[in-house]
This record gives C-alpha cells, structure tokens and sequence, in this order.
C-alpha cells in the first residue's frame, strides 16, 4: 500500500471506473514503441493482474486505485525503463495491498520481477520520522535498496512523484509531512542520481504544500513578471537564434524558466525580493558536437556581455551525477541578466534523465555501455561505507557528507580549477594553495569583490587571496575552516607561535626578577663558555632540556620568575659574584613608584600569551596587574578587580608588575553598558554616536528579556585608552533617550 495515499475499498467498481483505468493503460502502451511485442505483453499481464488485484479499491480523489500504478509506470516509461521495472511499478502495491505473495510473483512474472515488488514494498514500510536515529535507519534501509538495484528506486520516485502531484486529495493534516520527507529525503536522491526534472517538480510541489500562501504569491509574481519581460525573452531569442544562422551552426534553443522553489530559495539565502532575482529566465542551446558548445559560447560573448564570474565548464569538470553543460549568464537588451546552458543531445538527455539516461540510450542503442556507468559511483561508495560502518547514525553522517554535498569547484585567478568540498571558505581554499599563503591570508577577493574570510565558496567562484608578510592564523578560524588540512595547520601554527611568544616574555619577566635581586642580564650571558655551565646547573635545578624550555615555561607561568632568579643568584655567590647594590635598590625604590622601571611593558603587541581578563577588561590608563596563570600564560587585570583582589590573596607569588606602554599599538576591548528609553531607532543612534566618537562596537547584546520602558544595551567597544573611551561615553551621554552610561565592570 502507498505509504501517502490509502486505497478505498469500494464493493461495486463501476463502468466509469472501468473506462478510466482503461483509458489511462492506452494511455500506457502508447509510450510503449521502444519495447518488443513480447516486452509489451509482458506488462499487459501484469497490468490485468494488477487490476483484478486492485478492484474495488479507489483512492482518495473517488478514481480507481489502478490508475496510481499505470502512473508509475507512465513515468518509468518515460524513462524507458525496461519491461521489468515497468512489471514492478504496475504491481509495486500488490503484495501489501492485495495479500499477493511474493513466490506468486515469481511464479506468474519471474524472479527479477518479484525481487523489485519485494524490495518496492519494504520501502513503503519506513516510517521517516523527525527522530534522527529512526530516520537514519530508514534512510539506510533505501539507500542499500538502491544499492542493490537502482530501479528499486527509480520505482519509487516515480511513485512519489504521482504522490505528490495527487497531494491534494490527501487529508490536509499529512501535507506538512509528506511534503517535508519529500523535501528531505527523495528530493535530494533525485538529484544526486541527475534526475533534474524529477528533482526540480518535487522540490516545486513540495513547496506548495508546505508554504501554500508564499506560493500562491510568488506564482503570481512569476506570472506579472513573464508578462512584463515576454517582449524582452522573444527579443533574445530572435536575436541569438539570427546570431546561430549566420555562423551556420544547427542548434535547437528552448526556453528556461526559473522554478518557484528555487526563487523562494534564493530570496530567502540571499535576503531578496522578488524583483531582485534578475536570473528568472534562461536559455539551453543544444548542438550536435561536443567542440560547438564552446564554438556557440564564443557566439553568444560576443552577441551581449558576459557576466565576470559566472561562467562555468561543467563539460572539463562534469558534476558527480554525470551532468555536463558550459554556463554562462549574459547581461541581455535592457539590462536583464540571462543564462545560457550549452550541451550536446547526450549531455542534455542525461542533464535530464541522470542515471535513468542508461535505459534511454539503450532503448535507442543496445550496445551502448558508456551510460552504464552514470550513477555507479555514488552507488559503489554506498556499499562501500556499509563495509565500514555498521552504525546507522554514522552511515547517516557519512551519507550527509560525502555523498549529497558535491565537490565545489573554484578558480584562482590564473584560471586553475580547484576541487574543495562542500561548505569549505575562503582560509580552506588559502591552505589548499599552500601553508604559507593560509597563514599569511588577511582578506580575499571572490569574484572581484571583497568578502570575509569565513564566506562559502560556491561553484566558480574566481578567488583571490590577499596576503600580508605580518599576518599570522587567527584561533577564530578553527570556528569555521572545514578541510582536515587547514584545521591542522593552523593548530600547529598556533601551538608553535605559543610557544615562541611564551618564550619572549619568559625572557622579559627573568630579566626583571634578576634585576630585582641586584643581577643585569650581562652577567648571565649565555655566550662565554664560565656562564655556559652555570646555566647547566640552573637547568638540572629546574629540569629544562634547554634554556629556550626554561624561558617557555616561566613565560606559560609552569615556573616563577622570582625563584629562578634567587636560586641563580645562589650559583652566582658560589663563583664569587655579588649582586649589584645599584641595581638591586634602585629597582626596589621604582617598585613604590607610580611607574616601575622594572615592570613589564604591554602594548598590545604580545600576542595569545598574554590574555587582557575578559572579567575586567583593562584599556591603557587603567591601573594594571598581572597574574601569571599555571600554564596558561600571562593575565592582565585592573587593579580593583575582584577577580584579580581574590587571586592576590589566594596566589601572590604569582602576581608581577606591569605598566602600559607610552604608544599602544592596537585597539582595546571594554565594555559600556546604556540605558535607555526604549523607542524606535535608539540602537541605532547610540550606535552613531559611538561611531561619532571613532569607538567600534566588536558587539551589542540586549538581554533575553522583552523590552521595557528602559532598557539596558551592552556594548563591547574598540577605543585607544580612558581618555578616547571618555569622549565616547561623554558622545552617548548626549544622544536623546540615553538614560545613563557607564563602564561595565565585572564585579566578581
């Protein structure tokens, strides 16, 4: 039984009835010339047994219930499927429906025939439900249907696709259902398997019943749009089609129309209104050679412009379902952007027919075995990953991955063609290329317009990557790159980069611990051959392979500066040299001063080693502290930060001087928080004024709660120290509906 649509049981089948399923097999055997007269008498009997197994049943429409199997079949004849198939699209609700056996069906039609029933009817019995495991096991059961014997499925999209044409005679509570499973599960699997036409009517009907009013609306909209471009569409084609004569170059030009679902998509990806979809309507020009398509698109170049970007050679790189096109859009008579597809009649036969174009070919040429090979792929890797996994959530997985998504093609600017998978950005595409550009990567150019560095690529796309020799990966970037590749390389980058950084202030801060106990950096040089063994002396006191380790780790705060620098001190007296009183008391003098000469100096250049506390967030001019974090490098704080006041009391070994730089060299975080008098456009005046006062805002948060009278915002701002925060705190102060403003602070 149809998993959709439930057959009626009816006690009388009337004349009428009679004469429609009659009507509706003619209808049938009519698309049936490709077969032989056995063939063709084959699927005669079983259309008769099929229809003495179904009287008496009506569907839901009040039509007889044998007029959905001849559907299913019309449609597997269209694909000029062999008689088999079409035995089994005629008899696919028997065995359920009807109490027929399955050794019956072999008995009657042979065991091929009654193997495709069989494997048609275990299909109907998945349940696709919104649970993932129970939905993952279903879809494993189809797609190792599939797997086995293709027509299984070719079966069934035939079946689902009279389904869904039939959707509105179905009770109205199963149309959200029905029209999601299709959206999601057969949609797709027609078009990995390149049957376009099919995929491109379920997706449309799919629509219709999920989102009838949108719709309604944009049918309409397509329909005032034809209207209004029908002059421009003929122009065109009058155009090209005299442009074609004058080459002397037989071509056949159809019209394309964009579907419904697919504008509907678009408007929704790319946040667009109808009228600015430009790429509603298209043109295929088929010709006779494989050579005249690129022939025919140098006709076309020079007819209208081309679109920079938006050419693409499916024939050199055919997609994963077998389809093969070039792609160019044009830039028309008045401004309209057109497409044009250029294919042969093979490539357009399987563009249309994808895997099923292995029966039309062999219906025109029986020794053909080329076509036999579209859709092998995808299936051989089906079976493939059964082998290695057992696991229906993982084969789930491995399914959404590797087999839905296809590969993205992308150019450098030099004309290469890359191959990156689905979802994969810009930074992948910049490690694809090679390590040093990935790490060097600051911006990137698609198409020749700048984009961020975490956009998708899609098809085509002309990418070219900006460099800087400062630059370095960014850690935000292992949010978002998808390749193994480039999530590896930027791990390690960073893990090294740590490590080197680490090392940096590891040196500055033993510099300052020696200076305070009476030590310049000098008397430990590590060149002569007298200070070569002290320093192996330290090492076997610390357990360090090296000096760079040591440095390491006092940076990372795995040691304290202070008692490295006292034990050195203690190897010094030992070899006779003494601290220098100088030295020793002129840095414990600044250390009571407002500025330390001995402090660490930060200016915002130090990279992931030191970290400014996200609790408090220090700008310069503020009061600072540093807190050296077991393993985790160097924390800066304010000086009255709670957070900092509680580490003191519990760590204060751990606690080092430090002062900001007189030229910072970068932007610093904080926080303001606003209150305001809610009404329109408020966040967008406070945004202003802080733009006013050159403070970026990094982000605006407003609270879960719903808005009140007055409301609080949150922003997270860019500024160069207390003074530029000032004058932007003083800028908000004056902007109407500002109730008050102050800095945030976290108050532990």
């Amino acid at each position: 039984m149809s998993a959709i649509l439930s057959p009626v049981i009816s006690s009388q089948s009337t004349p009428a009835a009679a004469n429609a399923a009659a009507a509706s097999f003619a209808a049938l055997t009519a698309k049936l010339d490709y077969l032989s007269a056995a063939d063709i008498e084959n699927v005669r009997l079983a259309y008769r047994f099929a229809d003495e197994a179904h009287l008496g049943q009506l569907r839901n429409s009040g039509e007889p219930y044998i007029t959905h199997p001849i559907a299913v079949a019309q449609q597997c004849a269209e694909w000029k499927l062999d008689a088999q198939a079409l035995m089994a699209a005629l008899l696919h609700d028997a065995i359920e429906d009807c109490g027929v056996t399955k050794s019956e069906l072999i008995e009657r039609f042979s065991a091929p025939v009654a193997e495709l029933v069989d494997g048609l009817t275990k299909l109907e019995k998945l349940e696709f439900n919104t649970r993932e495991e129970n939905q993952a096991e279903s879809f494993r059961k189809m797609l190792l249907a599939m797997a086995r014997d293709v027509r299984v499925i070719l079966i069934k999209l035939a079946d689902r696709t009279h389904n869904m044409r039939t959707l509105n005679d179905a009770p109205r509570t199963k149309w959200t259902r029905i029209s999601r499973e299709t959206l999601d599960i057969y949609a797709p699997i027609a078009h990995r398997l390149g049957l376009n036409t099919t995929y491109r009517e379920l997706q449309d009907l799919s629509f219709q019943y999920l989102h009838p009013w949108r719709y309604a609306t944009l049918n309409k909209a397509l329909l005032r749009a034809r209207g209004r471009r029908r002059d421009v569409i003929k122009r065109v084609q009058s155009e090209v089609e005299s442009a074609f004569v004058n080459a002397r170059i037989p071509v056949h030009i159809f019209g394309r129309e964009k579907t419904l679902y697919s504008i509907y998509r678009k408007m929704s990806e790319k946040h667009l209104s109808f009228a600015q979809v430009t790429d509603l309507y298209g043109f295929r020009i088929i010709v006779q050679e494989l050579t005249t398509c690129y022939t025919a698109m140098g006709i076309l170049h020079q007819l209208y412009k081309p679109l920079p970007g938006k050419f693409k050679d499916y024939i050199a790189i055919p997609k994963v379902n077998g389809y093969q096109s070039l792609h160019t859009t044009l830039v028309g008579p008045i401004g309209t952007n057109i497409e044009f597809q250029m294919r042969t009649d093979a490539m357009h036969v399987v563009a249309e027919s994808g895997v099923a174009a292995h029966w039309l070919y062999k219906a025109t040429d029986p020794d053909s075995d080329a076509s036999q090979r579209l859709g092998a792929q995808w299936l051989q890797s089906l079976l493939e990953i059964q082998q290695e996994t057992r696991d229906a959530a993982e084969f789930w997985d491995h399914v959404k991955i590797d087999l839905f998504p296809e590969a993205v093609y992308v150019l450098t600017p030099k004309s290469q063609i890359m191959a990156m998978p689905r979802g994969a950005t810009i930074v992948d595409f910049a490690y694809a290329i090679h390590s040093d550009v990935g790490h060097r990567t600051v911006a990137a150019k698609v198409n020749g317009e700048q984009v961020p560095l975490r956009s998708e690529l899609h098809n085509g796309d002309v990418i070219e990557i900006i460099t800087a020799s400062v630059s370095s990966p960014n850690p935000g970037w292992l949010g978002f790159v998808r390749t193994g590749k480039a999530r590896s390389k930027i791990r390690q980058y960073l893990k090294t980069m740590a490590l080197t950084e680490s090392q940096a202030l590891g040196e500055k801060m033993l510099a300052q611990a020696l200076r305070a106990e009476g030590i310049n950096r000098e008397h430990l040089s590590e060149d002569d051959e007298v200070h070569h063994d002290k320093w192996e002396k330290i090492l076997r006191f610390t357990g360090n392979r090296s000096r760079a380790d040591l440095l390491t780790d006092i940076g990372l705060g795995k040691r304290i500066a202070s008692m490295v620098a006292k034990r050195i001190v203690t190897l010094l007296a030992e070899t006779g040299e003494k601290p220098d009183a100088l030295t020793m008391s002129r840095e414990r003098y600044s250390a009571h001063e407002s500025v330390s000469q001995g402090a660490l100096l930060l200016d915002g250049s130090e990279g992931a080693t030191v970290q400014f506390a996200p609790c408090c967030r220090p700008i310069p001019g503020d009061g600072i502290v540093g807190y050296l974090g077991r393993g985790e490098g160097l924390a800066v704080h304010t000086d009255d930060c709670a957070v900092a006041k509680r580490l003191q009391h519990r760590d204060s070994e751990r606690f080092i001087a430090v002062d900001w730089s007189d030229e910072p060299v970068r932007a610093f975080e904080t926080n303001l928080l606003v209150t305001v008098s809610n009404g329109k456009g408020v966040l967008a005046r406070v945004a202003a004024a802080l733009a006013s006062a050159e403070a970026d805002i990094t982000h605006v948060e407003m609270g879960p709660e719903p808005a009140q009278n007055a409301t609080d915002l949150r922003f997270s701002v860019a500024v160069r120290d207390r003074i530029h925060l000032a004058s932007a705190i003083r800028s908000v102060k004056r902007t109407p509906s500002v109730l008050r403003v102050q800095r945030a602070k976290s108050a532990g």
